[in-house]
């Protein structure tokens, strides 16, 4: 059989974020080179893709150009909150200890008394990991740091501190969910300069020759590059939607996304999908038979009736340390949203859905510093750039923005030996708005 064989002198692996950030960027500066992006599944997107259920309900897995129009957009402030004790705490946490009840005055003042309530407990639903064995080094603009004079003009006024962090109002697209985005990102591509599917799954990378190998061939693998990643850790995440019958009940209102650190519920997590776009859910006039009552309870009548509908969706850690029975895990995380008051018993769901992403979070562990300090330069001496989410490793720069520029900057760094300000200063992009840089 002979073998057909491709030579490029840019090879982009996965369509994801990152992936797709590269090509863009290639497609603008190396009109005299040749490239390719290759991804073993058929949708652009990678970990940043939407699925959308039988019924309808879509849940997620500056882009001017893939969705140039105002209407392509819907702009939120964002509502953030965390649901301690019976109550909705503003996020962060730590900056709105007014709202705790005034007979822990004393010890809600008191550093240990946060880290027991809220950071310990939430941390580990979160990275399914105990902060014991995590590093330091990604906190920087990714978590709140308290102002004691702000901490105490609002405790005396009995006041909430504003909305925190770079997203403190984000635009969400209008149709497709925030998969959408990348399929549009991956649309304004040369179709000529993409290979998606089977056709584009890599089984062998031989570095040293500089030859990737494609299905059908012998996989081999790097010994040395596996021992340098085995101290490198990550946690895995499990994806529940519920759609719901029935208007948004008042007490969620506009909220966008609430954090749990307790253990009435298995999630850490639940973002109200619906208040992101109508087009999340099915129109009011479509008509669903309902599945079950959020108690678990069959329904009085299966026939179909219509709207309005809602959407939750839920995100609950999964690691060695941290484990999962997923027999129950949809069951166990619909009395969590009764257990939270986010649904009633007698509630009418009309959807589910539930998704388990194997690669969720990059660990900063306390190892990883030191791995990454090997690995990326072992790569980088064989012409490979590893970069995005799980390529580069960092969660501190793990987001889909972060994940797109890193792609950009690993070409510009290719074609000008320009410093990758993402991957090399993560704390540094994360504190400007870098409204100057656009991608036109």
């Amino acid at each position: 059989m002979v073998t057909k064989q491709i030579d490029v002198d840019v090879l982009v692996i996965g369509a994801g974020p990152t992936g797709l950030g590269a090509t863009k960027r290639l497609q603008q500066v190396l009109e005299n080179a040749s490239w390719l992006i290759i991804d073993s599944n058929e949708t652009a997107g990678g970990l940043a893709s939407t699925d959308i259920t039988p019924e309808g309900f879509y849940f997620d897995d500056c882009l001017n150009e893939a969705l140039p129009k105002a209407e392509d957009w819907y702009e939120h402030q964002r509502v953030f909150f965390v649901r301690y004790d019976g109550r909705w705490v503003p996020y962060p946490f730590q900056n709105n200890i007014s709202v705790l009840p005034k007979e822990e005055q004393n010890t809600r003042n008191v550093g240990e008394r946060l880290n027991e309530i809220f950071m310990r407990p939430y941390n580990f639903k979160v990275w399914a990991l105990s902060l014991s064995k995590m590093n330091a080094t990604w906190l920087g603009e990714r978590v709140a740091a308290p102002d004691l004079k702000l901490l105490t003009s609002n405790v005396i006024l009995n006041k909430v501190a504003g909305n925190w962090g770079p997203n403190a109002t984000f635009k969400f697209p209008a149709e497709g969910g925030t998969g959408g985005i990348w399929i549009a990102v991956a649309n304004t591509i040369a179709k000529d300069k993409t290979r998606f599917g089977k056709q584009g799954t890599v089984v062998r990378v031989d570095a040293d020759a500089k030859k990737v190998y494609l299905k059908d061939t012998e996989a081999m693998a790097d010994t040395k590059l596996q021992q340098l990643c085995k101290p490198l850790f990550y946690s895995s995440t499990n994806v529940i939607g519920v759609g719901v019958r029935g208007k948004l009940p008042g007490r969620i209102g506009d909220k966008c996304w609430v954090y749990f650190p307790e253990d009435n519920c298995p999630f850490y997590r639940a973002t109200i999908f619906s208040n992101y776009s109508p087009n999340n859910q099915p129109k009011k006039d479509t008509k669903l038979p309902t599945k079950q009552l959020a108690n678990g309870y069959r329904p009085a009548s299966s026939e179909p009736k219509e709207g309005p509908y809602w959407s939750i969706m839920l995100e609950v850690s999964e690691s060695q340390y941290k484990p999962v029975n997923h027999d129950t895990l949809l069951a166990d995380s619909i009395q969590g949203l009764i257990n939270t008051e986010l649904l009633w018993p007698e509630d009418e769901i009309v959807s589910t859905y539930v998704r388990r992403f194997d690669h969720g979070y990059p660990t900063p562990s306390l190892e990883r510093n030191g791995a990454l300090d090997e690995i990326l330069p072992y790569l980088q001496q064989k012409d490979i750039l590893s970069r995005g989410r799980f390529g580069s490793w960092k969660y501190e720069v793990g987001n889909q923005d972060h994940s797109f520029m890193l792609g950009v900057e690993a070409v510009d760094h290719i074609v000008s030996g320009a410093v990758e300000l993402t991957l090399a200063y993560p704390d540094f992009v994360n504190s400007r708005a870098n409204t100057e840089r656009r991608l036109v």
